[in-house]
């Protein structure tokens, strides 16, 4: 028996490993924007590598483009948004 595929359809879905077993749909959304981190910040057009993650040393997790946004404004004191700790930045998403 011979068989010849005449059409393929592949689909495929991703999602950023952000450390945790949890399944969460709170926990799966970046603090600032409220987007979930599969899809993109609002200063985005699409999702990926052009809008990595990025974690805190506190193990919070936004957007990068959230997050910047966020500590260019006077009232972020440099603090993360979720608990006001000094922020530091702990690893980039790649």
């Amino acid at each position: 028996m011979k068989v010849t595929i005449k059409n393929w359809h592949a689909i495929a879905q991703w999602r950023w490993d952000i450390g945790s077993n949890e399944v969460d749909d709170e926990g799966d959304v970046c603090g600032i924007c409220r987007v979930p981190y599969e899809g993109c910040c609002p200063s985005c057009k699409m999702p990926g590598d052009d809008c990595p993650l990025i974690w805190g040393e506190c193990s919070h997790v936004f957007h990068m483009h959230c997050l910047l946004k966020w500590l260019g404004t006077a009232a972020s004191k440099q603090q993360c948004p979720m608990d006001r700790r000094p922020w530091g930045e702990s690893i980039v998403s790649s």
